[in-house]
């Protein structure tokens, strides 16, 4: 891979190496839901970093939690979510199901005393994720959204760039995510499981903008395509703070694929970066000024990796972490006025 500018930044590991920190207990993570995502989200980079260790899973059928058990190296299967969130040997839990079954099960988790890492979208409405963080705030445990883009170190370089006034004052971003889903089993089109493109795949541009240009954007316009009752494209224009404008775009049914971009202008200057939420993949970002031009490469950090070791030093040292139920909260009271600009409904919860 080429040579990146940023380095490793904020990483406590190589990449091929294990990670090493100071002594600590192993923390041991059970998994409620058998999903695809856990296998890169948590199995892998588990197996790689010092302190954690899969021990337990749940699905909503014993036969497939055993199977995908099996196929992962998971040596304990329990019978139901609520099972293995009274087994004593679980520290943690990893909740990976549909977005509507979230609040339910990060709730449960916090008051069986579990610490919690939960799938983002954290929740499938700002009502629900409201309710995890009254949870969270009367509980002793740690609870973070696994929005993994958030811990990979391009994102503080994007910070300096903006804060050094490179690119003068900034006056438009956009970013976007086309990714193909095909119209099916998958849960995105399932709206009865807190489906569409924007709780989905929309989750990823909106939340880079607000976290590089404002928290409280004002949401000026936004329009859907939907199928039945599922939004397969979104598009929104925000204002942010100090009159940025931005414009996010999602696709789950795109009319062609294209790769995932950030671009922002300036009085002084543009830049672009390709695949901004897994920069890990060859992301390429390239700044044009009124002095000079130049790309870089990201650095190969795995942001899964990057997130469960931030997910282990919460627990077992108190390092601060950026994906809170706070962080949350606010993404998503921005996610639901986008969805009633549009003329929808938010995605409904199931109790």
């Amino acid at each position: 891979h080429p040579q990146s500018l940023w380095g490793r930044i904020d990483c406590a590991h190589q990449d091929g190496q294990m990670s090493r920190l100071p002594e600590h207990p192993t923390i041991r993570i059970g998994v409620l839901g058998a999903a695809r995502i856990t296998r890169w989200s948590l199995i892998g980079p588990a197996r790689r970093t010092l302190g954690v260790e899969v021990i337990a899973i749940a699905a909503r059928d014993r036969g497939r939690a055993a199977l995908y058990a099996r196929h992962h190296g998971i040596p304990r299967v329990h019978d139901s979510y609520d099972e293995l969130l009274l087994d004593d040997r679980v520290d943690a839990v990893y909740i990976a199901l549909p977005a509507a079954l979230h609040a339910r099960w990060a709730i449960a988790a916090i008051r069986s005393g579990k610490h919690v890492l939960v799938e983002k979208p954290f929740a499938s409405n700002a009502d629900a994720a409201r309710l995890i963080e009254t949870a969270d705030a009367a509980a002793h445990v740690i609870v973070m959204e696994a929005y993994h883009s958030a811990y990979h170190p391009i994102h503080a370089r994007l910070r300096t760039l903006i804060d050094d006034g490179m690119l003068g004052e900034i006056e438009h971003a956009s970013a976007s995510f086309h990714p193909a889903v095909q119209p099916g089993s998958d849960i995105r089109w399932n709206p009865a499981l807190g489906g569409g493109a924007l709780l989905d795949i929309g989750y990823y541009p909106v939340r880079m903008l607000r976290e590089l240009f404002g928290l409280a954007p004002t949401v000026d316009s936004a329009a859907a395509e939907s199928l039945g009752q599922i939004d397969h494209d979104v598009r929104a224009t925000l204002t942010f703070e100090q009159g940025v404008t931005g414009r996010i775009e999602a696709s789950m049914w795109p009319r062609r694929r294209s790769r995932p971009r950030l671009a922002i202008v300036g009085t002084q200057g543009s830049l672009s970066l390709t695949s901004p939420y897994m920069p890990q993949l060859a992301a390429v970002l390239r700044v044009r000024t009124r002095s000079s031009t130049f790309t870089r490469f990201a650095s190969p950090t795995s942001t899964y990796r990057s997130q469960l070791e931030a997910f282990r030093n919460a627990i077992t040292v108190g390092a601060p972490f950026p994906t809170g139920s706070d962080a949350a909260v606010q993404q998503l009271e921005t996610i639901d006025a986008i969805y009633r600009r549009a003329g929808l409904q938010p995605r409904a919860d199931q109790p």
